[in-house]
């Protein structure tokens, strides 16, 4: 399994099959899509049908199930295995230049090329119409650096704006037909019904979180005062900023809109 790197297109759909490992353990794949409480009120679009044992299992318990899968042979191959399942769409075609439903609550649930990671999650956080839920297997370390651990980004701060985010399990190697050669885990993304902040206020918070990160909260060049930091964080009932920067999303939240109210 390789790790995330710029996306080819128009070389990827040839080789995408020896890129992934499959999950194929049927017991396995029931269990983590009961995490997901899916049931035949939800539709569920798949990112990669692969060989198509999750998809079997996501047919049964979803009322409608679309399926994308890149790769010409793994499609054709589930063309046979899927037949007899009249709730599936199965789509061929490129998922990174696939239309999500413009309209209607859906979930995701997916065994994704790890090498496209960040584009999958980019695409899925940043449509108009997100998804409610996003079920998604990734290799760990790319997990964690959308969580924020062990310290926070710009990006997994601007993620937490509009999603709850966690990691609902840890797979071990064998667990995959081939085995990987980095530790995998399945991460939910869970849309929240009212962003943290609207529109507006999400560009200004990215650029209050970049500047902090490259000058500081505080200091000659920061844009609030140690006094202003604590007394926000007080008032707040949060723990102080550690001294390498704000390490929780909450944290750095209250900050920025202390900082919003300083400078109206």
């Amino acid at each position: 399994m390789q790790k995330d790197r710029k996306y080819q297109g128009h070389d990827t759909s040839k080789h995408l099959s020896d890129s992934q490992n499959f999950i194929t353990n049927r017991k396995l794949i029931q269990r983590i899509i009961r995490l997901a409480k899916i049931n035949t009120d939800d539709t569920v679009l798949e990112i990669g049908t692969g060989k198509g044992h999750l998809t079997e299992v996501l047919c049964e318990q979803a009322g409608n199930v679309c399926s994308i899968e890149i790769d010409p042979k793994l499609y054709k191959s589930a063309q046979g295995r899927l037949a007899r399942y009249t709730n599936l769409r199965l789509v061929h075609g490129d998922f990174l230049k696939y239309n999500l439903p413009a309209k209607g609550d859906y979930k995701v649930f997916s065994n994704i090329p790890f090498f496209i990671t960040t584009q999958i999650v980019e695409k899925l956080t940043r449509v108009s119409d997100p998804p409610a839920e996003i079920w998604l297997v990734m290799e760990k370390g790319a997990a964690k650096r959308f969580l924020g651990i062990p310290k926070e980004t710009t990006k997994s701060l601007m993620l937490k704006v509009n999603w709850n985010m966690e990691i609902a399990y840890h797979f071990h190697r064998e667990d995959f037909h081939p085995a990987p050669s980095v530790d995998s885990v399945l991460v939910h993304f869970s849309r929240k019904q009212v962003p943290d902040l609207d529109r507006k206020e999400c560009g200004e918070f990215q650029k209050f979180i970049e500047h902090s990160l490259k000058y500081g909260i505080c200091g000659s060049r920061g844009l609030l005062t140690k006094r202003q930091v604590s007394v926000a964080l007080r008032r707040a009932g949060l723990p102080h900023a550690h001294e390498d920067g704000v390490t929780l999303y909450i944290q750095w939240l209250c900050l920025f809109r202390c900082y919003r109210q300083c400078h109206r």
